[in-house]
């Protein structure tokens, strides 16, 4: 279990809020509804969700060895 206390764990969270914003970001009824607002706390999802889109080959690769790390290095 991760501690989301941890740095690790903020990596973790960080990781997965970046993957879902930016999968919420392909149904296009999510993303008029959740993503069309750039201030605030659904701000930060538009955010995630742009660098999700756009740097998408270094998070799925960070995805891959966090998991590594979380099954093999704990």
């Amino acid at each position: 279990m991760t501690n989301v206390y941890s740095l690790d764990g903020l990596l973790v969270f960080g990781l997965l809020l970046v993957c879902t914003c930016a999968y919420l970001r392909k149904v296009p009824r999510l993303r008029t509804w959740l993503l069309s607002e750039r201030r605030g706390v659904w701000g930060v999802c538009h955010k995630a969700a742009v660098i999700g889109t756009r740097l998408h080959v270094a998070v799925s690769v960070s995805c891959l060895l966090m998991a590594f790390y979380i099954l093999v290095g704990k």
